[in-house]
């Protein structure tokens, strides 16, 4: 018996690194999954390798929040978990950003959190379950240099699950983030010198000595949105390797 059967989980960023696994996985493990992106091309082949139903949504707009909802609707009649998992980098620090740059990157990884979770929260209230999932990162548990906008977002994103936890935990819908280190996807080769030799250097700081594949997150999301994880609410998951112990 898979841990997600009978369950409906609408997956943002899910074309390809993290989202694309945790879709296969949710596939595998039994729910009926639906994933969204901007990449079409790549988010119809993720789609279609996991039996999924795959829509273009620009997480930034609110009308398109509300279609994806509708279309999961109507596709399969509830939702029972929302991985919020699209976002985006941008390398530079305080003084180099400019406000369209933080505005940019705010909007995708802050606001576009802010818009899912309101999306999902009236069908699910409705059937009193649910368990959304907010992929932040390590960069929303402590300073860094090189992404000020970056670490700006993943701590709202911090600070709004648990809000949203406390909001929404009377009506049986639970709310986690998960905080991922060094994962090898296309932003981890966006990092500072990681594709000029750097890695080594970074994979210094990190305990267990490596990067990690982006199953290893998605299995920590698959528990989250599982019943397994049903007293777990408003919380905090580290996968990093170690990075900040």
């Amino acid at each position: 018996m898979g841990r997600l059967d009978g369950k409906v989980a609408l997956i943002t960023g899910a074309a390809r690194g993290q989202g694309a696994a945790e879709a296969r996985l949710f596939a595998a493990e039994g729910a009926d999954v639906v994933l969204t992106d901007i990449l079409d091309a790549e988010g119809q082949e993720t789609a279609a390798a996991c039996g999924g139903a795959y829509l273009h949504h620009d997480v930034t707009s609110e009308a398109e929040w509300q279609r994806a909802v509708d279309e999961a609707l109507r596709l399969h009649g509830r939702i029972d978990v929302l991985v919020n998992n699209a976002g985006i980098w941008h390398s530079a620090g305080l003084l180099e950003t400019t406000p369209n740059d933080y505005r940019r990157v705010i909007e995708v990884n802050q606001i576009g959190v802010f818009l899912g979770m309101r999306a999902v929260a009236k069908p699910m209230m409705a059937q009193r379950s649910g368990s959304i999932v907010n992929i932040s990162s390590v960069a929303g548990l402590r300073g860094g240099t090189a992404g000020f906008a970056y670490h700006a977002s993943k701590f709202a994103v911090r600070g709004m699950t648990k809000c949203a936890a406390r909001e929404l935990g009377p009506y049986g819908i639970r709310v986690n983030s998960i905080h991922p280190g060094l994962i090898e996807t296309a932003m981890l080769h966006q990092l500072p010198g990681v594709d000029a030799g750097r890695l080594d250097a970074y994979l210094r700081t990190v305990p267990l000595g490596r990067v990690a594949d982006p199953i290893e997150v998605a299995r920590l999301a698959l528990f989250l949105a599982s019943d397994e994880s049903s007293y777990a609410t408003g919380a905090e998951f580290i996968v990093d390797g170690g990075l900040t112990a």
